[in-house]
């Protein structure tokens, strides 16, 4: 399903005008810390530079950005950094976890063409010696006769290599084609099975018990004038709604909050395009184009409306080599997400709780390899304690494998308490997606490691790049976040409380009161 072609008008927001318009409190010191160091880490892109690690201090690297292929659509317009030799020397291990987590990946497929391809680049490569060595051969002294036996070989060789060529790279486009739909791998502690499967990591609070008969958000929403579904219906379709009069307060006060919060544990704030390029969705593990896909294209564009602010920021350093001084690099962005919800049907997705439009803050973050792990610890730790604040009843799940998608390596779920539903309700997740996003987006880093000095005229040599790791984790997703609140807080006349932690950013309400008529 697409859309539309889009015609958009931006704004210019600066950083300024953002806190200026979302802070409704002074920033903590701290936090101006963390404004700060946003200057040394997010750089301009075209081109981004990195001075590198030399003795010379006029050493710097280039980075090029990635440019759409010119070539036929059926042709990849980017080639992700897979490390197909791992993939067959691994191939037990890789072929059991593409069956756990219940993937299509065509493993067979993938070794056979890495074979093929293997083989062909030898071909290539001792044609191409076999032409330098006719090439030598005509620098000395030959008889007319020899000279024009070598030309003639010269020419069959290059014709032979040209053809040759042509196959390699149409076999190594077909290569990556098929092998981007192999998942990552998955991290051993992970639950084997469907999403029934999924272990409780973490349970805080027991449900609210009620001495009154008690309402869903969506009659809460309807008694209160918060929520207008059936105009929304009317002017974009289902499962799109209007917030109005204290709504509104909340979803910024919810923002504010947690912008706030997270600012604190050293993140950096953004906003971000909420209209990327198809192969920026790609690159990050998402499809979107299909069927079933989640993502909204834009007809007669290579662009897509974003899912999560998961996307636009992972492309921040897309194509580049970062100072491992500089990691970690972790960022708290806002968007409005977009998603087409394909195949979401039934009651329970009534209401606020799957829709097509909505605003949330994601945590991102990118580090060195070793330190994935503990960085994933911090996310759901945030997460756990932004909840609990809040006062929600909720339990972390260990994701099983089946229900991991694409890039995760392990994933956290956060499901909470909604009474009004009568049921637990996901509310955030975060994942460790290890090096298969920054794989595909080419985001390295290059080791602090004393600099080597070679042999050779004393050149020095720079430690090899790595791929660093990527995370992403929900700060807040502000519709399930008011499904929680509003059902949680409800009162016996009809109104509901606003949580302590809220009221600084609701200009100083404290309870939601239904509306004189």
């Amino acid at each position: 399903m697409g859309l539309h072609t889009l015609r958009l008008a931006t704004v210019p927001l600066t950083f300024s005008t953002f806190t200026s318009r979302l802070f409704l409190k002074p920033i903590p010191p701290n936090t101006l810390q963390t404004l700060g160091q946003f200057s040394r880490h997010v750089h301009p892109r075209k081109p981004f530079l990195v001075r590198a690690f030399s003795a010379s201090p006029a050493a710097v690297q280039e980075i090029p950005p990635t440019q759409a292929s010119d070539s036929s659509a059926a042709r990849p317009q980017w080639k992700a950094s897979i490390d197909f030799k791992w993939i067959r020397d691994n191939k037990e291990a890789v072929e059991i976890n593409i069956k756990n987590r219940n993937s299509n990946a065509d493993l067979g497929g993938v070794i056979e063409l890495y074979e093929n391809m293997v083989n062909l680049q030898k071909e290539v490569e001792g044609i191409r010696e076999e032409r330098n060595n006719v090439a030598k051969k005509m620098k000395g002294k030959l008889e007319p006769s020899e000279r024009e036996r070598l030309v003639e070989e010269g020419k069959s060789l290059k014709e032979s290599l040209v053809t040759l060529e042509e196959d390699l790279v149409k076999l190594q486009d077909e290569l990556q084609q098929v092998a981007r739909s192999i998942p990552n791998m998955t991290h051993p502690d992970v639950p084997v099975g469907g999403e029934d499967s999924s272990a409780i990591r973490k349970e805080v609070g027991s449900p609210r018990e009620f001495s009154f008969p008690i309402k869903d958000h969506l009659q809460l929403g309807k008694d209160l004038d918060l929520i207008d579904f059936d105009s929304a219906s009317e002017v974009s379709g289902s499962k799109f709604f209007y917030l109005k009069n204290e709504a509104v307060l909340l979803e910024m006060a919810l923002l504010n909050w947690t912008l706030s919060e997270v600012m604190k544990k050293g993140f950096t704030p953004l906003t971000t395009p909420e209209i990327v390029r198809s192969s920026i969705v790609e690159k990050c593990g998402f499809q979107p184009r299909g069927d079933n896909t989640q993502v909204y294209s834009i007809d007669g564009t290579d662009q897509c409306l974003i899912g999560t602010a998961e996307i636009p920021v992972g492309g921040i350093h897309m194509d580049s080599i970062l100072l491992e001084s500089a990691l970690p690099l972790k960022y708290i962005a806002f968007s409005h997400c977009f998603r087409t919800e394909a195949g979401a049907a039934g009651a329970a997705t009534k209401g606020l709780y799957r829709v097509h439009q909505f605003s949330k803050a994601e945590m991102f973050v990118l580090c060195r390899p070793e330190d994935s792990e503990t960085f994933h610890d911090e996310l759901i730790q945030i997460e756990e304690d932004l909840f609990t604040s809040l006062g929600l009843h909720f339990k972390t799940l260990d994701m099983a494998t089946a229900d991991l998608g694409a890039p995760a390596y392990r994933k956290f779920d956060i499901e909470a308490w909604m009474p009004g539903l009568g049921r637990y309700g996901e509310i955030s997740s975060a994942s460790n997606c290890t090096d298969y996003q920054s794989r595909r987006l080419g985001i390295r880093y290059r080791p602090s490691e004393p600099v080597q000095t070679g042999s050779k005229k004393g050149k020095a040599s720079l430690p090899a790049t790595k791929f660093v790791h990527t995370l992403n984790a929900t700060a807040c997703a502000v519709p399930r976040m008011m499904v929680c609140l509003l059902e949680n807080y409800q009162q016996d006349d009809g109104s509901v409380v606003i949580p302590e932690p809220l009221r600084p950013f609701m200009g100083g309400i404290e309870i939601i009161k239904p509306k004189l008529r």
